[in-house]
């Protein structure tokens, strides 16, 4: 028997549960990277200008298919489908959204499942186990499967308990703490040598950046990839927001919310690693380019906590704490994709959805960390390269050109009397339509032929 839908029952849980799913890995490690390697604050001013003027435009597309329909891409899709070749097409969509969620979450849960160790690492090193501690934040495939199993185990209990009780009370819970770990590691990063070298590289712009193109692309690209679009999951969210909220005013709050703790997240690791260079660490490669994400996360940082002595095995305690609330709040998300499809189209009960959806994510999990020099770059680079950007494109041709625009105006306008007078109306249309699929393209073409 199928579950029954659930709602949030509130606007502060959609914007903290929509935020939570955008605010992941990608903003507090690959977001600052992206400033600090296009420019510093020229990379800052032109993200904002995307964030807010094609990815906030994409996000509503999700929002209000997904509120109209009150269902999962699959069938979202073919609801506001007008012939049978785009009903076809729709239903192609949703499960390439699905499938692009399944991947990602593959990937996503091995890394968090490493941020999740680093965080035993830092408790051993506090009780005196060396040993045990080195084991914790050793690369092995032993560590790997025991710590991608286990938080893959805590996603799928949050899941399991639904839309109020399970994603909403958590993210509602998860947020806050982040938050207020964040704004603690900051005040303390701030107090170090070489940390106002950062914060100068990262608020003051290099002009000389803003004519290039390589920056409005990656721009464009971390919005996308940072508002969590083109997986399905904010159309998900969107049917689960009730009929009188304001889709306008939420759509717009996640945005915010989540550039903001993206341009928070650059106060930390931008210092941070500056006052790694203070001391020692190396931070360039050999052609003077930042290391990967990877590396300045799970060498740099961790080499300078190390050279903190006593108060860094408590900074990195609080780093990786920080990190793991990140990674969970998004996989909750990710998962939710296949799960809602699975509950609504199989009549299947959500928690054994849940669990057999979750471990078989696992297992392909498995099959990523015994072949990980092969594989796991390929499926990052298949679901984040190509999966998202194509879903997304998709999702703007049926808002903007298949979802009939009085239908379109009724569904905005529950919870926002007058929408069809406000700015809003005025301008998203057409930039669905037309500005949002053309950049989407950009950013697509520009993998094949960078």
């Amino acid at each position: 028997m199928a579950a029954p839908r659930g709602e949030f029952s509130s606007k502060l849980g959609f914007i903290m549960a929509a935020a939570g799913s955008a605010v992941g890995l990608g903003n507090i490690w690959g977001f600052p990277k992206e400033v600090a390697s296009n420019g510093g604050a020229a990379f800052l001013i032109i993200y904002l200008a995307m964030a807010f003027l094609i990815a906030y435009p994409a996000l509503m597309a999700e929002l209000i298919i997904g509120r109209h329909a009150k269902a999962n891409p699959v069938e979202a899709l073919k609801v506001i489908a007008n012939s049978d070749t785009s009903r076809t097409v729709g239903v192609v969509t949703g499960f390439a959204g699905i499938s692009t969620a399944c991947l990602i979450l593959s990937f996503y849960a091995i890394i968090a499942g490493w941020m999740a160790s680093n965080i035993l690492a830092s408790l051993s090193d506090m009780v005196g186990m060396a040993g045990l501690s080195t084991w914790f934040a050793s690369d092995s495939i032993e560590r790997s499967l025991l710590f991608t199993a286990v938080f893959m185990a805590l996603t799928i209990s949050i899941i399991t308990a639904g839309v109020k009780d399970g994603i909403e009370k958590w993210c509602s819970r998860l947020m806050p703490s982040l938050l207020v770990i964040l704004a603690l590691l900051i005040v303390y990063v701030m107090t170090l040598d070489g940390a106002m070298d950062g914060v100068k590289a990262y608020l003051l712009p290099d002009f000389s950046r803003v004519m290039s193109p390589d920056l409005y692309i990656s721009a464009m690209g971390q919005a996308f990839f940072s508002l969590s679009l083109g997986v399905g999951t904010m159309l998900i969210y969107g049917s689960y927001i009730p009929d009188e909220g304001n889709l306008v005013s939420l759509g717009r709050a996640v945005t915010i919310v989540d550039i903001s703790i993206a341009f928070i997240a650059g106060l930390l690791i931008i210092p941070a690693m500056y006052v790694a260079l203070n001391n020692g660490v190396q931070i360039y490669d050999a052609n003077g380019a930042l290391l990967a994400e990877d590396s300045l996360i799970f060498v740099v940082l961790p080499e300078l906590f190390a050279s903190m002595g006593g108060a860094g095995t408590f900074a990195s305690l609080a780093f990786f704490v920080l990190m793991s609330l990140a990674a969970l709040t998004s996989t909750i998300s990710i998962l939710e994709v296949p799960v809602a499809y699975t509950t609504e189209n199989h009549k299947v009960g959500r928690k054994p959805a849940t669990v057999i959806i979750g471990v078989a994510i696992f297992l392909l999990s498995t099959v990523l960390i015994y072949n990980f020099e092969v594989l796991f770059g390929l499926i990052v680079s298949v679901a984040t390269q190509y999966g998202e950007p194509l879903v997304g494109l998709m999702m703007c041709i049926f808002a903007g050109w298949i979802f009939h625009r009085n239908e379109l105006l009724k569904e905005i306008q529950k919870g926002h009397d007058g929408a069809e007078h406000g700015l809003f109306w005025k301008i998203w249309p057409n930039y669905v339509r037309f500005i949002v699929p053309a950049a989407i393209l950009i950013i697509f073409s520009r993998k094949f032929f960078a």
